[in-house]
């Protein structure tokens, strides 16, 4: 952990903040605030409205009227949140890029936080730091501005995301170095489910990682309406294959940039599988079996690694099933152990406050 003694910049970079949005008008202006409510940087705003039939367009209208900083990118058809994305990445003349989603903020000066780091270590081409999340009202936290930060090499990052086999950036914390994106490319249509996954992959392939704690980097919105409830659903039953299946092709495709292509592989390949088998087993202590999709996780778990059986989670599995739903779920030592992975959960993410990834 290096020490940030001050957030001066010796330079004022540009930074281009990209606001893609559908539907989401009520919560523009907001979001817009929060772009450009950054000290020591310039910031422009680009919104995309993607053919919003709520009177987005106007909204954003009127805020590039208010502002010369915002300027608006008005879809005449719908085209889906990742060409939605790469329209506005496409028109990013910024040293440093952000996508910041329509329902989502800034804190203040976030950017700038993130910007100190990348212009003292021009080897940094992504930075994150912690997000609170929230339904309705925005929380009342202190935002402290910090003052240290974690640098990873891209690999050793990349090799423990593989590891622990999901997606560890929300979205609208990471900032990119502008050089590196152009570098990497846009949004891969082919992962509209994780393609933020894939991308920050990719940046750490090419570049290295900083991290930011002690402080709130972004704001994230919570509901019924986001993306992946919305449309994907992973946060339903209906979703788990869905979710899992995505973020596979998302980690297969991201290995490619790696020299160690194969040896990540079989990382994410084995902890889906582990994953997948977890959930058929909680199916059984929590009594969905009628609703959760037990024989296709089980697929998906033999298909990643054919040997997932004959691990810890393939045998936890068998005995719940041997004794079915109903002493599943009054055995002691599986509700135990399902008290158990809940901590350890709750663990890893507290210790991804303090360095950027689950331990």
């Amino acid at each position: 952990m290096q020490t940030l003694e001050h957030l001066a910049l010796a330079t004022r970079p540009l930074v281009t903040v990209v606001i893609p949005c559908y539907n989401y008008g009520h919560f523009l202006p907001a979001a817009v605030a929060s772009a450009l409510d950054q000290e020591g940087v310039d910031v422009e705003v680009i919104i995309v409205d993607d053919a919003s039939p709520d009177g987005s367009a106007e909204v954003a209208r009127g805020l590039a009227d208010r502002d010369s900083r915002v300027r608006l990118i008005a879809h005449a058809s719908n085209k889906r949140h990742i060409l939605t994305y790469n329209d506005g990445l496409a028109e990013a003349a910024g040293d440093y890029v952000i996508l910041l989603s329509a329902d989502d903020l800034l804190t203040k000066n976030s950017i700038t936080r993130a910007v100190a780091l990348m212009e003292r270590h021009p080897e940094v081409g992504l930075v994150y730091g912690p997000v609170v999340v929230f339904g309705e009202t925005v929380p009342e936290v202190e935002v402290p501005d910090g003052s240290a930060w974690v640098l990873w090499q891209g690999g050793d990052w990349a090799r423990r995301v593989f590891g622990f086999g999901a997606n560890v950036i929300r979205s609208p914390e990471a900032i990119v170095r502008g050089s590196v994106l152009r570098q990497v490319g846009l949004y891969d249509p082919d992962h509209p489910h994780a393609g933020d996954l894939q991308m920050w992959l990719r940046v750490a392939a090419v570049s290295d990682v900083g991290y930011l704690p002690g402080t709130v980097q972004a704001f994230y919105r919570q509901h019924d309406q986001n993306m992946h409830s919305s449309v994907f659903g992973s946060d339903q039953a209906r979703g788990m294959i869905t979710d899992l299946e995505h973020r596979l092709d998302a980690f297969t495709s991201a290995s490619k940039s790696f020299p160690n292509a194969q040896e990540l592989v079989t990382m994410i390949q084995h902890a889906e599988a582990v994953e997948a088998m977890d959930l058929a087993s909680r199916a059984y202590v929590w009594g969905l079996t009628g609703t959760w999709p037990v024989p296709e996780l089980l697929g998906f778990a033999r298909n990643c690694d054919p040997a997932i059986d004959r691990s810890r989670a393939g045998r936890a599995y068998r005995r719940r099933r041997r004794l079915g739903v109903r002493l599943s779920r009054r055995n002691p030592f599986f509700v135990a152990r399902e008290k158990m992975l809940t901590l350890r959960n709750s663990a890893a993410w507290r210790h991804a406050t303090e360095v950027g990834l689950p331990g």
